[in-house]
């Protein structure tokens, strides 16, 4: 596997990109390879980014119909 050596970093960035990796509970390396492999993602995706939806269970249940999720589009 190739490696990438990224020089004259500024001191912020590389803090915050440590802060996201341990918000995400990722390494420093582990977090660089997600946001890699996400930008190399959208980079040959033709310009069409992908819709990405996280759901959390909250205990309340819920019966959306489609009109309601999608209004006027989902005809």
């Amino acid at each position: 596997m190739k490696s990438i050596l990224i020089r004259n970093l500024p001191e912020q960035t590389l803090s915050k990109l440590k802060n996201l990796a341990e918000y995400h509970h990722r390494s420093l390396q582990g977090e660089l390879h997600y946001l890699l492999e996400e930008a190399s993602e959208r980079a040959t995706g033709n310009g069409q980014r992908l819709l990405k939806i996280n759901t959390v269970n909250t205990g309340n249940r819920s019966s959306w119909s489609r009109e309601e999720i999608y209004g006027d589009e989902a005809r």
